[in-house]
C-alpha cells in the first residue's frame, strides 16, 4: 500500500515539473532553432525550363570537341519555315513568312532577311516557283514587297543582295512555241529560258538584266536563227542541248531550270546554276543593258555571252575535261583568303551519289574550244549514306570543317580530313543552310 502512494506521489511530481516547464517556454518553436530545408534553385533562375526543349530532330554529335559552335539559318522548304537553330537543334528564332517559300531566305547583318517567296497565285508553276521577294524585319514586319508574276516572266529560286544595295534574282521568262522554233529549238513546245533581273529596291526600278535568248547557238536547222557549229562556241547556249541528249524534264518547257545565283565582287560576275544543264555559267555584270544583250563589251569584252562554264563540258560538246556534276546546287563562291575558290554540291542524280567539291577557278576566265576549260577540284566529299536528288549545299565554317546542306535529311559537319563529327536529320524538305558565329552581327542584330 505504501509503495502505491509513493508511486502516485512522483507521478504527480514529474506532471507538474512537465507543465511547469511548458509554461515557462510558451511556443516551443520559438525557442528551438529555425528549421531550415535544403536550398532548392528556382526552375526560372537556374534556367532549367529554358534547358528543356524539343528538338527540331535527331542530333548526333559524333566528335564534339571538332564541332563548330554556331548557329544555323534553315530553309525548309516543305514547312515552309526559315529559322535560326544551335547544334543541339534547339530553336533560338524564327520569321513568320507571308508566303510559301519560294526557296531561298537568307539573313542580313541588321537583322533583315530576304526571302524569295512564291506570288498569291504563280503564273509559271515549275518546282521552285516564286514570283516574290521581299525584306522582313526581325519583328516580322515587311518592309520591301516586290511581285514579279505573270505568264511572261516570273522570279523564281534564288536571290542576292549586292554591295550596292540592289537586288539580283532569276527569272523565268516565256518563249512561244513559234519563238522557240524561229530560234532553231527541235521540239514543239513553249519554252521557259533564263534571265537575270537587278532591281533597286528603293524604287523597284530593274536596272539591270541578262537574258539567256541573247546567247544561243543551235545546230539542228540551218535554215533557222542561232545556226552554227556548237564545239566552236563555248560562250553560247545550245538551246537543244536537253532534247538532244534524249531529255526533256518538263513538259511545260522548263529548258534550263537554273536553281541559284551567286555574286563575286571582285570579279564583278554571276554566277548561275543550271540544273539541267548540269552546269555552273558565269557572266559578265559589268556590262550596260545594250552589252548584255549582245556579244561586245564589258570588263570582259564578250557582252553578255559566257565568260566561262564549268561543270559538263559536253553541253557545248567538248571532249576535254571531265564532267563533274549530274545536277547541282549553290555555287558558293568564297571570298578573302580564300577568294577564288567555290564550294559546290553535286545531287549526282544519274549515278545515285552525292558529291561536295571544292573547286579553283582560274586566276583569268577563258574558255576555248577543244580545251579543257574545267576547274581544279581541291577537296570533296562524297559518302555512300550523302544522297539528295534535290537542294542541297555547302558551306565553310570558321573552323576550317564544311557544313553540308543534304536537303532531303538534314546536315553534316565534316572536316577537311573527311570525319563526320556532326549531323542533323529530320523530316523536312532542307532548300540550303547558312553558318553564322554567335558574335556576327546578323545574331546580335536579333538580340541573341
Amino acid at each position: 500500500m505504501r509503495k502505491n502512494v509513493l508511486l502516485l506521489f512522483f507521478y504527480l511530481l514529474l506532471s507538474v515539473s512537465f507543465l511547469a516547464c511548458s509554461s515557462d517556454t510558451g511556443d516551443i518553436s520559438s525557442e528551438a532553432p529555425e528549421y531550415q530545408e535544403e536550398p532548392v534553385d528556382d526552375p526560372e533562375e537556374s534556367g532549367t525550363i529554358e534547358d528543356e526543349f524539343t528538338p527540331l530532330g535527331n542530333v548526333e554529335f559524333l566528335n564534339p570537341d571538332l564541332v563548330e559552335d554556331h548557329y544555323i539559318l534553315v530553309n525548309d522548304a516543305a514547312a515552309n519555315r526559315a529559322y535560326l537553330m544551335d547544334k543541339e537543334a534547339r530553336l533560338k528564332y524564327e520569321w513568320e513568312l507571308s508566303n510559301n517559300i519560294g526557296n531561298d531566305v537568307f539573313l542580313l547583318p541588321n537583322g533583315n532577311i530576304l526571302a524569295s517567296l512564291e506570288s498569291d497565285d504563280p503564273q509559271i508553276r515549275f518546282g521552285g516557283k516564286g514570283g516574290r521577294l521581299q525584306i522582313i524585319a526581325p519583328d516580322n514586319s515587311v518592309l520591301w514587297d516586290f511581285i514579279y508574276s505573270s505568264e511572261a516572266a516570273e522570279t523564281h529560286h534564288d536571290a542576292e543582295f549586292l554591295p550596292n544595295g540592289n537586288i539580283i534574282a532569276l527569272v523565268w521568262e516565256r518563249k512561244l512555241e513559234e519563238e522557240a522554233l524561229e530560234a532553231g529549238f527541235m521540239l514543239n513546245s513553249n519554252i521557259y529560258p533564263e534571265a537575270v533581273i537587278e532591281v533597286n529596291p528603293s524604287t523597284n526600278e530593274i536596272i539591270w538584266e541578262w537574258h539567256a535568248w541573247d546567247h544561243l547557238i543551235q545546230d539542228h536547222d540551218p535554215a533557222k536563227s542561232n545556226y552554227g557549229v556548237v564545239s566552236q562556241h563555248p560562250e553560247l547556249i545550245d538551246l537543244n542541248y536537253i532534247p538532244k541528249n534524249g531529255g526533256w524534264p518538263q513538259a511545260q518547257g522548263d529548258l534550263m531550270h537554273a536553281n541559284a545565283i551567286a555574286y563575286d565582287e571582285i570579279n564583278d560576275v554571276i554566277f548561275i546554276s543550271v540544273n539541267f544543264y548540269s552546269e555552273v555559267w558565269v557572266i559578265d555584270h559589268s556590262t550596260t543593258n545594250e552589252e548584255a544583250s549582245g556579244h561586245v563589251g564589258g570588263a570582259y569584252g564578250k557582252g553578255g555571252d559566257l565568260v566561262y562554264r564549268f561543270g559538263n563540258p559536253g553541253t557545248y560538246e567538248n571532249t576535254n575535261g571531265n564532267r563533274l556534276f549530274y545536277n547541282q546546287h549553290y555555287p558558293n563562291p568564297q571570298v578573302g583568303t580564300d577568294q577564288g575558290k567555290l564550294l559546290i554540291f553535286s545531287n549526282g542524280n544519274d549515278i545515285s551519289q552525292s558529291t561536295v567539291y571544292e573547286l579553283q577557278l582560274p586566276e583569268n576566265f577563258e574558255l576555248l574550244p577543244g580545251s579543257d576549260n574545267e576547274p581544279r577540284i581541291l577537296w570533296s566529299y562524297s559518302d555512300s549514306e550523302l544522297y539528295s536528288e534535290k537542294v542541297s549545299g555547302a558551306v565553310k565554317l570558321p573552323n576550317g570543317n564544311i557544313l553540308i546542306t543534304e536537303g532531303d535529311h538534314g546536315f553534316w559537319e565534316v572536316t577537311r580530313d573527311r570525319e563526320v563529327v556532326w549531323k542533323f536529320k529530320s523530316e523536312g524538305f532542307f532548300w540550303r543552310g547558312y553558318s553564322y558565329s554567335k558574335e556576327a552581327p546578323e545574331i546580335k542584330a536579333l538580340g541573341l
